[in-house]
């Protein structure tokens, strides 16, 4: 049996209240991130996990784009009377008027059309990719977070917690370990259901073990138990110190941000904590019939935006909001034509957010095109691979080398401008520059060929084509360019009539544009 498997399966049958207590053994976990990255950084970042796949064009409304929204899911429209307007080109749902009030305050960004090449549409599948940072055609068996972990941390899980590292590094709230904190043999996230309420798990007597694989298993759990126990008095400890100084309001996440605020106010040196909301498989109900402000997806982004902001007060007031930055994701969008259900089906790439005082307020992106002809299956077009952001985070949260990053990530990682201020690299951006893509293309629709117009700086870029399902089918140029206009002549011939997407990337921006080939 592998570790991996070992060790949930050990959680699983350990997992009773009189042991546990709301800490599992299944939250086997510890190490010192982010040692690399200066070891005197009290820098946290926490991840709102968003189960189920989003339905992005819900969440953030591209304003621009409202005639071909009414024209392919006019059932479950917003009225645009209702929405929270944030510039000409965006609003947000109306039930969001703590995310809108972090937005007015400096300290919300959206990021649009988050994904990744070759979508897949499995919420496991996506789950796993969106957790272990990999390419869509390979199966890594490490989270993004546990993999950095491994190359500053070898022989982990021996030899922790210390008198240097006496904290838990990562902590998931719930019961159930986070696979981005995955390493090569432990999870290096604990679990926690309640920080002040931690009982010790029986350790066992101590004793000699058979020289089996049986044996050596049975003493990584009995290393995980003693850990768990050491990393319990801790956290008693600071939630003990801590305080809460914001009114949260009264759901699961609100709860578990609330948690991660007292922990973090109690001196906890935990650089990541892992939340969950869960809920947003919409495939039905989706909006209440007859008021599209209201139903199931309302309530929980309600919910969301609600928690975001109490947790951001909260921070403020206990002084400790320029250590903390915080980033939502889901596996998946939803597609962009609505179904008889009052719901959506599972789509592609979807908006995020990242919030706190050190973030760089801004929608990064444009609008997603919304023709009046979308497909049953079309979903969002990516504009951002959602591994820029993670490594965007690394190197100006945590003080990742670049090369680094390429190495945990994938090579050709582009850097976002999502951190302002507390941003300890110089890899910041003049905002105030031209940062325009431009993307044209022509003729549109076409039949044999596409001109691909576009502007670039003295920079890296890739021009890729996608279908509506989100698979990379072309890769038109991949290399250095020059400063100025740029024009690529597309062989379209060899595609199957329908709808595409022609994306370009380059350094800290991308644009997307649907490409129809008749």
């Amino acid at each position: 049996m592998k570790r991996r498997s070992f060790l949930k399966q050990s959680g699983q049958a350990l997992a009773v209240p009189v042991l546990l207590n709301g800490l599992p053994v299944s939250a086997i976990a510890r190490s010192s991130v982010f040692s690399n990255m200066n070891t005197d950084s009290d820098r946290v970042l926490v991840l709102i996990q968003m189960n189920g796949g989003n339905d992005g064009l819900n969440m953030v409304i591209p304003v621009d784009q409202y005639d071909g929204l009414a024209n392919v899911r006019g059932n479950i429209l917003l009225p645009q009377s209702s929405l929270l307007s944030l510039t000409d080109t965006t609003a947000l749902h109306p039930a969001m008027t703590g995310a809108r009030s972090l937005y007015d305050q400096g300290k919300l960004a959206i990021v649009q059309a988050a994904g990744y090449p070759n979508q897949d549409r499995s919420h496991f599948r996506s789950t796993d990719i969106w957790t272990s940072g990999s390419p869509a055609n390979e199966f890594w068996r490490t989270g993004w977070l546990g993999r950095y972990m491994d190359t500053q941390y070898p022989g982990f899980p021996e030899g922790y917690p210390n008198a240097e590292y006496p904290d838990p590094f990562a902590i998931t709230m719930g019961t159930v370990v986070s696979e981005t904190c995955q390493g090569t043999v432990a999870n290096y996230s604990m679990a926690l259901s309640n920080p002040n309420s931690i009982s010790q798990l029986i350790e066992g007597e101590p004793g000699s073990l058979p020289n089996t694989p049986y044996g050596d298993e049975l003493q990584f759990l009995r290393i995980a138990i003693s850990q768990t126990n050491a990393y319990g008095e801790v956290i008693t400890e600071a939630a003990g110190m801590g305080s809460n100084m914001a009114t949260y309001p009264d759901s699961n996440l609100a709860n578990q941000l609330k948690n991660v605020a007292l922990l973090i106010s109690g001196g906890l040196r935990t650089r990541v904590y892992v939340v969950n909301i869960g809920g947003f498989d919409t495939h039905a109900n989706q909006v209440a019939n007859g008021d599209p402000t209201t139903g199931e997806h309302a309530e929980l982004l309600l919910n969301l935006s609600n928690a975001m902001a109490a947790f951001q007060a909260d921070l403020q007031a206990l002084g400790i909001e320029q250590r903390v930055i915080t980033m939502t994701f889901s596996e998946f969008g939803r597609r962009i034509r609505s179904n008889d259900s009052l719901g959506t089906d599972h789509g592609t790439a979807a908006p995020l957010f990242l919030f706190g005082s050190c973030i760089n307020p801004q929608i990064l992106g444009e609008s997603p095109e919304i023709s009046t002809n979308v497909t049953n299956d079309e979903g969002v077009a990516m504009q951002h691979d959602f591994r820029d952001l993670y490594g965007s985070i690394l190197m100006d949260w945590f003080e990742v080398p670049e090369d680094d990053v390429r190495n945990l990530l994938y090579a050709n990682f582009t850097h976002l401008p999502v951190i302002r201020n507390c941003s300890v690299t110089s890899t910041q951006p003049d905002l105030n520059a031209d940062l325009s893509v431009g993307l044209e293309l022509f003729p549109n629709p076409c039949r044999e060929w596409a001109t691909i117009r576009f502007n670039s700086l003295q920079e890296w870029g890739r021009v890729s084509v996608f279908d509506a399902l989100g698979a990379e089918v072309a890769v038109v140029s991949n290399q250095r360019l020059a400063e100025g206009s740029h024009e690529l002549r597309f062989d379209a011939s060899r595609l199957a009539p329908g709808a595409y997407f022609v994306r370009v990337q380059l350094d800290g921006r991308a644009q997307t544009r649907r490409l129809v080939r008749l």
